[in-house]
């Protein structure tokens, strides 16, 4: 789902505005196994706003979160350059009550990934909700460093130093 913000809003009603796109996008969430509906609505650096919902399956590892189906919505429609600037998460039962559920770790990785400074929010348990920076979520995050050319010699496989 795209929608163009219009006009510059302010950080909090930017927020709001996201809150409601994700409680939206999670009435969508395919959930017959857990009954935890989530959804996901978050904002690119261009201005654009994408939303996303879980989607469950019978073999329970290949699901998908709405974190990184929203973050999936995202890169599909800008590309390589897409960069996160916001997203909200909510959680739902299902009779509708609200759950406290914060990013899970692979969605952690993600945000960090596309918007380390991202403004994320999410349910506490008394119900409020929470704003943070995504990097503050994965302190220790994952980097792949690419390796760099060098002219040295490569080390000996170890299948060849081995005696045979």
């Amino acid at each position: 789902m795209r929608k163009p913000l219009s006009g510059q809003m302010s950080p909090m009603h930017e927020l709001t505005t996201l809150r409601a796109l994700a409680e939206q996008a999670s009435r969508q969430a395919y959930a017959p196994y857990s009954k935890l509906r989530v959804g996901a609505a978050l904002r690119s650096a261009s201005g654009q706003v994408y939303a996303g919902c879980n989607v469950e399956n019978a073999s329970f590892t290949i699901g998908n979160c709405a974190e990184r189906a929203a973050i999936a919505a995202a890169v599909q429609a800008e590309g390589q350059g897409f960069r996160l600037a916001a997203i909200a998460v909510t959680a739902f039962t299902a009779d509708g009550s609200v759950l406290p559920i914060s990013p899970c770790g692979a969605c952690r990785q993600a945000m960090v990934e596309f918007g380390p400074q991202a403004a994320v929010t999410f349910r506490q348990p008394d119900g409020d909700w929470i704003d943070v920076d995504a990097d503050a979520l994965l302190p220790f995050r994952f980097i792949l460093q690419q390796p760099q050319a060098t002219n040295a010699t490569p080390a000996p496989a170890l299948a060849q130093s081995l005696p045979g």
